[in-house]
């Protein structure tokens, strides 16, 4: 139980970080660049997903040896995909039909996704003991 915590907050500051990443590049490509903000928050969202698995590799899970690098990216690559089609949807709904600004939807969009990303990357990344 103890692992299990000290991994979930690994892996909050890892999330946390790429948060800041991710959403500092959304307004930042959405107001000054004047991208729409799905553009704006697939670009974001790409570039978050390249710091967070070079972290989550590295200090957050214990990948698995027998995967080869190329092996664990792609199955990293993929899970991603889904969680940006995921944060794009949520997105879009809050946005387009909730009427809530893109930066407040962010937030929540990201929260759901953090959890897709733990249970998922934990369920297919990590070494099975």
């Amino acid at each position: 139980m103890k692992k299990l915590s000290q991994q979930i907050l690994k892996f909050g500051v890892v999330g946390g970080l790429a948060f800041v990443i991710d959403y500092g590049l959304l307004a930042l490509l959405t107001e000054l660049v004047g991208l729409n903000y799905l553009v704006s928050g697939a670009i974001s969202f790409s570039a978050s997903v390249v710091f967070n698995y070079i972290c989550s590799i590295f200090w957050v899970f214990e990948v698995d040896q027998e995967k080869s690098k190329g092996q664990s990216f792609a199955v990293f690559l993929g899970l991603s995909v889904i969680g940006l089609g995921l944060n794009q949807l949520l997105m879009w709904c809050m946005v387009d039909f909730g009427s809530i600004h893109y930066l407040i939807a962010k937030i929540f969009a990201t929260a759901v996704v953090m959890v897709y990303n733990f249970i998922t990357r934990k369920l297919f990344l990590e070494q099975k003991h």
